[in-house]
């Protein structure tokens, strides 16, 4: 057997085909992918290429909105009671910072008030959209503003600029009608949300401010205008690099609104309540335009705009005059006897006399003892109009029931809201049978006897508001239409129409009475004689005088003189103006002012109506051509004399129901 090893050759042929097998695979896989990599490039660059410069540019670009100026609100003679105001402010942008508490800290170096709010600048700077400027400070002053823009180098992500606040130039005159302007809430976003409906983008914007009260919530979608935008550059960090002009759009500004409200009106009607609380509306009577709507204490919306301090806030709820409440709108009181002129009204529709005579010995019975604060013998309705007579209504609102009463004050404008833009108003109260079956005092749901001569003089269950009392006052001014108050006079340049009214329901003679009757308040001898002269000539005002229980004096003294001013008497006073031709009505409601009608109400209702008329052009050229020279009256100077007081009009025992409450909220 041979031992030599055992060697193997392959054949050329065969490893030549091998080689060529796998040149073939791989040259086959790189044209195939060659080829699909020619079909994506095709793909992208031709087909899809339109799309992916579009998405480059959104990632090149970025569109930042502007919030835009709000729209002015005016008076009826183009004063501005709400606008906008060049505001320099500092803003923090998140990430372009890089260590946002070094970047406050460096910041309180140069504005030491910021620090007081650091947590709440923190939490609204991480809650803010990326690269979203937030609004750290604003109202610098020149001074503050050129110390930030000097040391910009040092605080990355800081910036200084200048944009437009909310201004409300006549501060507190205003706070309750036009309300205010405040950030926007996680409940304003849930509300739209629960809706159905997507908040716009500029809700989120930090600067951006939304209506919160009044005419400003009202309004909020005219008045906010239409958001602009800036095109802006940024790197691949999304900082900004440059801005593209031609890219940006500017923001429009909100429709403009105008208010049928006279300033100088206005400013009068709070300035005449000083420290006291209370309202005071003025009406047209011969197209419903409000020329004043006022509440008192009241309060500076501008520290609103920016967000007041909690300690502000707290002051404000926690004072028990109630500067934020409005009392023109939501603030219901009893009318006391400025309602007596509805008793006499619904008395003589039902076929009462007007002449009749009704005997007064200064007291009225029924179960018990109804006081009145005189003896006025024998007196018809004017004259019981004009001595405020308790005894007189109250036998009449006994001899009809509760039920005319209500239907007669409803025909007058009470319990009812009206559609003048503003929300939160109350309708107030007027009972009747129906509503004490509802509201039962001892289960059994009937209405006693005892207590309808409360209400025949306005006391009771019953309340209404101070823009119901002008409204009322105009109806019986008028004495042919149902006059409705309207507020806002145009939108953007649109007018606003008031509606036709409806025609009252009572013939002209009877309105003729209550007119002589209120004349003859305001003369010689009557309730309100002595505090509602204006001093113009032959142009003289008519009124009612009133004054509402706000709880039970027992035998203790009426006018609450050493009481705490929450148990004081309320006030009112209804008025229009000239006698002889009536064109303004107003109503004043001076909350616990303890005093009387005729001495808390008619001395600011005169005043303030002596500006309306004077604004009148017709009206204060018949004044100037009578010299302003008062009229010359012997009773009048007797009266004067005499110096008598007002009396209380109201009875001396609490009333069934109890009594209202004194403001809404």
């Amino acid at each position: 057997m041979s031992s030599e090893p055992h060697i193997f050759f392959s054949d050329v042929n065969e490893r030549q085909g091998s080689f060529l097998r796998r040149t073939m695979l791989l040259g086959g896989a790189t044209v195939i992918g060659g080829i699909a990599l020619v079909g994506r490039l095709a793909q992208l660059q031709i087909f899809q290429a339109e799309e992916y410069a579009t998405l480059a540019t959104k990632n090149q670009f970025n569109f930042r909105l502007v919030p835009p100026p709000r729209g002015l609100i005016k008076d009826r003679n183009g004063v501005v009671v709400a606008g906008n105001r060049p505001s320099f402010r500092v803003l923090v942008v998140r990430d372009e910072t890089k260590d946002l508490d070094q970047t406050l800290d460096l910041l309180g170096q140069l504005l030491p008030d910021t620090l007081e709010r650091r947590r709440t600048i923190i939490r609204e700077v991480n809650a803010a959209p990326r690269f979203s400027p937030v609004p750290v400070k604003s109202d610098l002053s020149w001074e503050e503003f050129s110390k930030v823009n000097l040391h910009a180098a040092e605080l990355p992500g800081v910036m200084a600029d200048m944009n437009e606040a909310r201004y409300y130039p006549f501060g507190g005159a205003y706070a309750h009608l036009v309300g205010y302007v405040a950030k926007v809430s996680d409940r304003d976003v849930k509300a739209i949300r629960d809706k159905g409906e997507e908040p716009p983008s500029i809700l989120f914007n930090p600067g951006f401010r939304i209506g919160r009260q009044g005419l400003e919530k009202a309004l909020d979608q005219d008045l906010r205008g239409v958001a602009g935008g800036n095109r802006v550059e940024v790197d691949a960090r999304g900082r900004v690099v440059a801005e593209d002009a031609a890219g940006s759009r500017p923001a429009v500004q909100g429709s403009e609104v105008v208010l049928t409200i006279d300033n100088d009106v206005q400013q009068r009607a709070l300035e005449v309540f000083g420290e006291e609380a209370g309202s005071c509306v003025v009406m047209d009577i011969r197209n419903g335009d409000i020329l004043a709507m006022v509440s008192s204490p009241s309060f500076d919306p501008n520290l609103f705009v920016s967000g007041v301090p909690s300690s502000v806030y707290r002051a404000l709820a926690d004072y028990e005059r109630r500067p934020l409440t409005d009392k023109a709108l939501s603030g219901t009181f009893a009318p006391g006897s400025t309602f007596k002129p509805i008793v006499g009204l619904a008395a003589m529709k039902r076929g009462v006399d007007p002449s009749r005579r009704i005997v007064c010995n200064g007291s009225f019975y029924l179960g018990r003892r109804f006081a009145c604060l005189g003896r006025h013998g024998a007196v018809d309705l004017r004259g019981a109009i004009k001595a405020s007579c308790n005894v007189y209504f109250m036998t009449l609102a006994t001899e009809m029931g509760p039920d005319a009463i209500a239907e007669t004050a409803r025909d007058m404008g009470f319990g009812q809201t009206y559609d003048i833009g503003i929300p939160g108003q109350r309708a107030g109260l007027v009972p009747d049978r129906e509503w004490r079956r509802k509201n039962p005092v001892r289960g059994d749901g009937k209405w006693y006897p005892g207590e309808t001569p409360s209400y025949g003089i306005g006391q009771g269950a019953l309340t209404v508001n101070a823009l119901q009392l002008a409204v009322y006052t105009s109806r019986i001014a008028n004495g042919a239409k149902a006059v409705t108050p309207r507020l806002v006079k145009s939108i953007g340049g649109v007018e606003q129409q008031g509606g036709a009214f409806a025609d009252l329901p009572f013939a002209p003679d009877l309105l003729q009475v209550l007119r002589d009757g209120m004349e003859a308040v305001t003369a010689a001898g009557g309730t309100g004689f002595r505090n509602s002269q204006l001093g113009l000539g032959a142009v003289r005002m008519a009124g009612k005088t009133g004054t509402a229980q706000a709880r039970n004096y027992g035998a203790g003294s009426r006018k609450g003189a050493g009481r705490p001013w929450s148990q004081k008497d309320h006030n009112l006073f209804i008025a229009y103006a000239p006698t002889d031709n009536p064109r303004y009505a107003v109503s004043v409601i001076v909350q616990h002012g303890g005093l009387g009608g005729g001495t808390a109400g008619a001395p600011r209702a005169r005043e303030v109506m002596k500006v309306a008329l004077l604004k009148d052009p017709e009206i204060r050229a018949r004044i100037e051509q009578a010299g302003f020279e008062a009229p010359e009256d012997a009773g009048a100077r007797e009266a004067e004399a005499r110096g008598a007081a007002d009396p209380i009009e109201t009875p001396t025992v609490e009333p069934v129901a109890p009594p209202p409450p004194e403001v809404a909220g």
